[in-house]
């Protein structure tokens, strides 16, 4: 057995992936309704965009043309497809509403032990944003 400490590598951030029909009117519907940035596309056409929230990132994928986009929800009932940690969720949850984001369920108390509610997308992604309850 080999007495030297083993490295351990820090995870850093994280970034989930989604697919989108068309990657340039998602990120603007996530700019203009969620608060998110982007710098740039990449891809001619345009095929990838990073957008970025209070450090938080989340990715998006022009899918084919011939690709049917299935969200999470549609396979598994109720499951979102990102769900984020927030710090002040009804700050938030009337944030979005004033900016005309698809409410898709209400702020409610969750027997896991958050408040949240979920949007969705124009892609109809779930993305649920989430309080401890013991934060609020």
């Amino acid at each position: 057995m080999n007495d030297k400490a083993i490295a351990h590598a820090t995870l850093t951030g994280h970034a989930p992936i989604l697919l989108v029909s068309d990657v340039v009117a998602a990120a603007n519907h996530y700019r203009d309704t969620l608060g998110f940035t982007y710098d740039r596309f990449w891809g001619d056409p345009p095929g990838f965009c990073i957008l970025v929230r209070d450090k938080l990132h989340l990715m998006l994928k022009q899918a084919p043309d011939d690709h049917t986009i299935v969200p999470h929800w549609q396979v598994c009932e109720s499951l979102w497809d990102v769900y984020f940690w927030v710090d002040d969720v009804e700050a938030l949850y009337q944030e979005f509403k004033d900016a005309g984001a698809k409410i898709d369920y209400d702020l409610c108390e969750q027997p896991w032990g958050c408040r949240e509610f979920g949007i969705q997308d124009l892609d109809a992604h779930d993305i649920a944003f989430g309080q401890s309850i013991d934060d609020t």
